[in-house]
């Protein structure tokens, strides 16, 4: 019985995305709307009251706290 390594299993359009490729920023600024939904919460005003604070008080990474 032959084994097929993880490698030899792979198609030639099978590939790895490089790590310095790999990110959660956006490539324009975010919004409070943004924040809001990246927070899993309806756009609401109180919401975006609460996301316009968070943007204030931590800058343009207060998005990257919430996703990975």
């Amino acid at each position: 019985m032959s084994t097929i390594t993880p490698d030899e299993s792979r198609s030639s359009d099978d590939h790895c995305t490089p790590d310095a490729l790999l990110h959660s920023a956006p490539s324009r600024d975010v919004t409070p709307e943004d924040l809001v939904m990246a927070a899993g919460k309806d756009v609401t005003p109180k919401n975006l009251d609460w996301a316009r604070r968070k943007m204030e008080k931590e800058g343009p990474t207060a998005i990257e706290r919430l996703l990975p």
